[in-house]
Protein backbone atom coordinates (compact mmCIF):
# COMPACT_ATOMS: atom_id res chain seq x y z
CA UNK A 1 0.00 0.00 0.00
CA UNK A 2 2.95 2.23 0.24
CA UNK A 3 2.99 2.39 -3.44
CA UNK A 4 -0.42 3.93 -3.64
CA UNK A 5 0.10 6.57 -0.97
CA UNK A 6 3.14 8.80 -1.43
CA UNK A 7 4.93 10.34 1.48
CA UNK A 8 4.46 13.93 2.46
CA UNK A 9 7.99 15.01 1.44
CA UNK A 10 7.67 13.45 -1.99
CA UNK A 11 4.39 15.21 -2.46
CA UNK A 12 5.89 18.61 -1.56
CA UNK A 13 8.92 18.15 -3.82
CA UNK A 14 6.69 17.04 -6.63
CA UNK A 15 4.50 20.06 -6.06
CA UNK A 16 7.54 22.40 -5.92
CA UNK A 17 8.99 20.94 -9.13
CA UNK A 18 5.61 21.21 -10.80
CA UNK A 19 5.26 24.86 -9.78
CA UNK A 20 8.81 25.67 -10.98
CA UNK A 21 8.09 23.85 -14.25
CA UNK A 22 4.75 25.67 -14.59
CA UNK A 23 6.38 29.04 -13.83
CA UNK A 24 9.15 28.41 -16.46
CA UNK A 25 6.55 27.34 -18.97
CA UNK A 26 4.34 30.33 -18.17
CA UNK A 27 7.33 32.71 -18.38
CA UNK A 28 8.95 31.36 -21.57
CA UNK A 29 6.95 28.69 -23.40
CA UNK A 30 3.32 29.85 -23.16
CA UNK A 31 4.00 33.32 -24.65
CA UNK A 32 5.91 31.73 -27.53
CA UNK A 33 3.18 29.17 -28.09
CA UNK A 34 0.49 31.86 -27.89
CA UNK A 35 2.46 34.09 -30.24
CA UNK A 36 2.89 31.18 -32.70
CA UNK A 37 -0.81 30.34 -32.54
CA UNK A 38 -1.76 34.00 -33.15
CA UNK A 39 0.68 34.18 -36.06
CA UNK A 40 -0.74 31.00 -37.52
CA UNK A 41 -4.30 32.30 -37.01
CA UNK A 42 -3.39 35.56 -38.75
CA UNK A 43 -1.70 33.63 -41.57
CA UNK A 44 -4.78 31.50 -42.05
CA UNK A 45 -7.02 34.60 -41.97
CA UNK A 46 -4.74 36.34 -44.50
CA UNK A 47 -4.76 33.24 -46.70
CA UNK A 48 -8.56 33.10 -46.57
CA UNK A 49 -8.76 36.82 -47.38
CA UNK A 50 -6.31 36.34 -50.27
CA UNK A 51 -8.34 33.39 -51.52
CA UNK A 52 -11.55 35.45 -51.39
CA UNK A 53 -9.80 38.31 -53.18
CA UNK A 54 -8.46 35.93 -55.83
CA UNK A 55 -11.92 34.42 -56.20
CA UNK A 56 -13.43 37.89 -56.69
CA UNK A 57 -10.71 38.75 -59.24
CA UNK A 58 -11.34 35.51 -61.08
CA UNK A 59 -15.06 36.27 -61.20
CA UNK A 60 -14.26 39.76 -62.48
CA UNK A 61 -11.86 38.38 -65.10
CA UNK A 62 -14.44 35.79 -66.11
CA UNK A 63 -17.10 38.45 -66.66
CA UNK A 64 -14.58 40.59 -68.59
CA UNK A 65 -13.63 37.58 -70.68
CA UNK A 66 -17.28 36.85 -71.44
CA UNK A 67 -17.81 40.50 -72.43
CA UNK A 68 -14.75 40.35 -74.70
CA UNK A 69 -16.00 37.12 -76.27
CA UNK A 70 -19.42 38.66 -76.90
CA UNK A 71 -17.81 41.74 -78.45
CA UNK A 72 -15.55 39.51 -80.58
CA UNK A 73 -18.57 37.54 -81.79
CA UNK A 74 -20.34 40.77 -82.72
CA UNK A 75 -17.27 42.03 -84.57
CA UNK A 76 -16.96 38.71 -86.39
CA UNK A 77 -20.61 38.89 -87.44
CA UNK A 78 -20.13 42.46 -88.69
CA UNK A 79 -16.97 41.46 -90.57
CA UNK A 80 -18.73 38.49 -92.18
CA UNK A 81 -21.64 40.70 -93.17
CA UNK A 82 -19.29 43.31 -94.67
CA UNK A 83 -17.35 40.62 -96.51
CA UNK A 84 -20.57 39.19 -97.94
CA UNK A 85 -21.74 42.63 -99.02
CA UNK A 86 -18.35 43.33 -100.60
CA UNK A 87 -18.48 40.00 -102.42
CA UNK A 88 -21.98 40.73 -103.73
CA UNK A 89 -20.84 44.19 -104.78
CA UNK A 90 -17.83 42.76 -106.61
CA UNK A 91 -20.02 40.18 -108.35
CA UNK A 92 -22.49 42.87 -109.41
CA UNK A 93 -19.64 45.06 -110.69
CA UNK A 94 -18.17 42.12 -112.60
CA UNK A 95 -21.58 41.34 -114.14
CA UNK A 96 -22.05 44.97 -115.10
CA UNK A 97 -18.56 45.12 -116.60
CA UNK A 98 -19.17 41.88 -118.51
CA UNK A 99 -22.51 43.21 -119.80
CA UNK A 100 -20.87 46.45 -120.92
CA UNK A 101 -18.09 44.49 -122.63
CA UNK A 102 -20.71 42.25 -124.30
CA UNK A 103 -22.63 45.30 -125.50
CA UNK A 104 -19.42 46.89 -126.82
CA UNK A 105 -18.38 43.68 -128.63
CA UNK A 106 -21.90 43.31 -130.05
CA UNK A 107 -21.90 46.92 -131.26
CA UNK A 108 -18.44 46.44 -132.81
CA UNK A 109 -19.61 43.23 -134.51
CA UNK A 110 -22.78 44.91 -135.82
CA UNK A 111 -20.69 47.83 -137.06
CA UNK A 112 -18.27 45.44 -138.79
CA UNK A 113 -21.20 43.53 -140.33
CA UNK A 114 -22.73 46.78 -141.55
CA UNK A 115 -19.40 47.87 -143.03
CA UNK A 116 -18.96 44.51 -144.77
CA UNK A 117 -22.56 44.67 -146.02
CA UNK A 118 -21.98 48.18 -147.40
CA UNK A 119 -18.73 47.05 -149.00
CA UNK A 120 -20.49 44.04 -150.57
CA UNK A 121 -23.32 46.25 -151.85
CA UNK A 122 -20.82 48.69 -153.29
CA UNK A 123 -18.98 45.80 -154.92
CA UNK A 124 -22.25 44.43 -156.37
CA UNK A 125 -23.20 47.87 -157.63
CA UNK A 126 -19.78 48.23 -159.24
CA UNK A 127 -20.10 44.79 -160.87
CA UNK A 128 -23.64 45.58 -162.10
CA UNK A 129 -22.40 48.90 -163.46
CA UNK A 130 -19.52 47.14 -165.22
CA UNK A 131 -21.93 44.54 -166.66
CA UNK A 132 -24.29 47.28 -167.88
CA UNK A 133 -21.37 49.07 -169.49
CA UNK A 134 -20.19 45.81 -171.12
CA UNK A 135 -23.70 45.02 -172.40
CA UNK A 136 -24.10 48.55 -173.71
CA UNK A 137 -20.68 48.32 -175.32
CA UNK A 138 -21.54 45.00 -176.99
CA UNK A 139 -24.88 46.33 -178.14
CA UNK A 140 -23.28 49.40 -179.61
CA UNK A 141 -20.52 47.41 -181.27
CA UNK A 142 -22.87 45.13 -183.00
CA UNK A 143 -24.64 46.89 -185.62
CA UNK A 144 -28.05 45.49 -186.08
CA UNK A 145 -30.48 46.70 -188.56
CA UNK A 146 -33.50 45.34 -186.88
CA UNK A 147 -34.84 46.61 -183.61
CA UNK A 148 -36.35 43.23 -182.70
CA UNK A 149 -32.98 41.61 -183.15
CA UNK A 150 -31.48 44.19 -180.76
CA UNK A 151 -34.10 43.40 -178.13
CA UNK A 152 -33.56 39.64 -178.54
CA UNK A 153 -29.83 40.12 -178.27
CA UNK A 154 -30.22 42.22 -175.06
CA UNK A 155 -32.52 39.55 -173.58
CA UNK A 156 -30.00 36.87 -174.49
CA UNK A 157 -27.18 38.82 -172.83
CA UNK A 158 -29.32 39.49 -169.74
CA UNK A 159 -30.18 35.79 -169.45
CA UNK A 160 -26.52 34.91 -169.76
CA UNK A 161 -25.58 37.13 -166.84
CA UNK A 162 -25.92 35.39 -163.45
CA UNK A 163 -25.96 37.54 -160.35
CA UNK A 164 -24.46 35.98 -157.28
Amino acid sequence: MKLLTPEFGLLIWTLVSFLIFFWIMAKFAFPAITKGLKAREEGIANSLASAEKAKAEMASLKSENEALMARAREERAVMLKEAKEETNKMIAEAKEKAKNEYDRILADAQSAIQQQKNAALTDVKNQVGNLVIEVAEKVLRKELANKSEQENYIKQLADGVKLN
